[in-house]
Order: C-alpha cells, then structure tokens, then sequence
C-alpha cells in the first residue's frame, strides 16, 4: 500500500512524497489520518539540523508524533474496528526505497499509518483537528500528575504547553497559576490564570516554577524567584547544556526536576478529561493548511510567531 507522507531529507528539505507501508499484521490497524500537529520543539529540531544525537536518528525521516484519524483496516488481534476514531503517536511502518531506509521519527506526518493497536488511543470524532493536540496534553498531564509533586504556581512561556499546564492546573482545582511570558502576541488566550510579562512580577516566593518555554539560560533566574525549597520543573526540551550558579541553588535548597515524555496512563486520563469538557482545547490551533501545502505549512510553524499550533489537513488527500 502506497501513502502520501512528509519526508524530511535533511535539514529545511522537507517535501510530500510517496512511501510504501508495511503490510500490517493481525494485531495492526491501518489509520487514515485527517489531521496532524507539527511540532515546534521536537520536529524542529530535526527541521533546522540541530536535534542532539540519539538512537535511531537520521535522514531521510518522516516526522510528526500528533495523528488523529479514522481505522480503515483492523487486524482480528488488534482490539479495534474499522470506524474507530483514534490518536496516532507516531508510527515506524515505511518500507525501505531503492536508496535506503525511511526512519519514522515519529512517523506520524503521512495520510495512512500502519500501527499496532496497543498503541492507540479511541478519540471522540467530534475533537476534529483538536484531536492532534492529545500528546501535547499528556506531555502536560504528566508533569503534573504525581503524589509528590505539586501543582505549578508559575509557568514560564504562554505557548500551547505552558496554556495546557495552566488548563489543567485550573480544572484540578488548584490556584490558578501565573503564567510569564515576554511574547506580546503571545499574552492573550488566558482562561482562569493571569499572564504577565515576567519584569511586571516582584513575586520571589514560588513554590513550583513549572518551565515550558526550553529556554536553556533561565535557571539561574528561576531559582531567584523561588520559596526556600522550591522546585523547578523542566518540562520543555532543551539542546543547549544547561548551567546554574550554585551559591543561590544551596541557599533556596532547590529542587530540579525534569519531565519525561507522557505515558498511555497520561493519554487515556487527558483524553477523559477533553472528552467530558473538564479539560478545554480550544484556542489553541491557530493555524491550519492542507497538507499539499506541508514545506510552507512547516516554515511558517518554525518562523512565525504569531502561529502558536499548525496543523496539517490531510482530508481529500491520496
């Protein structure tokens, strides 16, 4: 089976082109995807050639890690049906080219998937494009999830994961948060939380500084505007190494702590969450083309900062 998919053969060479996808097996769906999120952390990365190294990377790659869509095929073992509407986190299923493999790093940007039915998640069809942002979600709930971890009562960047930590510190009862971010554009969007530029806060006491903007060079900021042992959180991705003074670090006592990647625990409790309407996604995808469209889809997600989430259409698409 031949698939349209985002082939990303370097750094900024990026185009749509035809893969072949392997046959699935009894416990495999083949999804055709409707929707798919870029991501302005991750992807990139890959995109401008400065992704640390790691197992498996490489060009050529299909990217993306944000699919949803609709079961067209469904293996006796896979625990689906044809119909299902479900959340694709990426898939490895392209068949290697007269040139050599096609990594699936995250292999998620493609119009059909083939993937084992473990690793899906049934999505209500009525999230639409919204349904991309489940990983974005979970990436947050994950953060936050925990015995003995507290909510935040700041958060630093007013993207869409510094707006789904906030979301859901707000739906969990908690304080709303106060949210910096030095973005103009960026200050509006707010439900339940204030957002503020960070030189407008005197406040020096927080108890959890939860950080989503992956800028490497603020720890030593944050840490002066913590309570004595408060935590740091780093829930974006870094690639620079980062540094702290340690005199201030040992005075505060503080406490650092870094956020993994979500889990399936992570994507079926905010997938509960965004169905019943506790969690709302709104707001966040501002900006969407087809996917035809995905070199200059993809530059604009990267380059304009007035583009807080792009999704790429893939409907009426081979």
């Amino acid at each position: 089976m031949q698939t349209s998919a985002v082939i990303l053969s370097g750094p900024r060479e990026l185009s749509l082109g035809q893969l072949v996808l392997n046959d699935p097996g009894q416990a495999d769906v083949v999804v055709r995807i409707d929707h798919s999120g870029i991501s302005t952390g991750t992807e990139k990365l890959f995109w401008t050639g400065t992704m640390p190294p790691f197992p498996g990377m490489g060009y050529p790659l299909v990217p993306g890690y944000e699919a949803a869509g609709e079961v067209v095929e469904a293996g006796s073992e896979s625990g689906y049906a044809v119909g299902d509407h479900v959340f694709v986190p990426g898939a490895n299923c392209f068949a290697a080219t007269e040139e050599g493999p096609v990594r699936g790093l995250f292999g998620g940007a493609s119009r059909h998937l083939v993937s084992a039915g473990s690793r899906l998640t049934r999505i209500d069809a009525g999230l639409g494009a919204e349904g991309a942002l489940l990983a974005l979600a979970a990436t947050a709930r994950h953060a936050l999830a925990g015995f003995d971890r507290a909510l935040p009562d700041l958060i630093v960047g007013h993207g869409v994961l510094g707006r789904l930590l906030a979301r859901l510190t707000v739906a969990a009862g908690a304080k709303p948060p106060t949210v910096w971010e030095t973005n103009t554009a960026r200050q509006a969007g707010a439900i339940g939380y204030e957002v503020i530029h960070p030189d407008a806060d005197p406040r020096r006491d927080y108890k959890a500084i939860y950080d989503a903007s992956g800028a490497p060079d603020l720890l030593n900021s944050l840490i002066g505007r913590i309570a004595r042992g408060g935590e740091i959180v780093l829930a974006g991705f870094y690639t620079a190494p980062i540094s702290f003074a340690f005199p201030p670090a040992f005075m505060k006592e503080a406490r650092l702590r870094i956020a993994a990647e979500w889990d399936a625990s992570d994507l079926i409790a905010t997938r509960q969450l965004a169905e019943s309407g506790t969690l709302s996604l709104a707001g966040l995808v501002t900006h969407t083309r087809p996917a035809v469209d995905a070199p200059a889809a993809y530059e604009q997600a990267f380059t304009d900062p007035d583009c807080l989430k792009m999704i790429l259409n893939w409907k009426g698409h081979a």
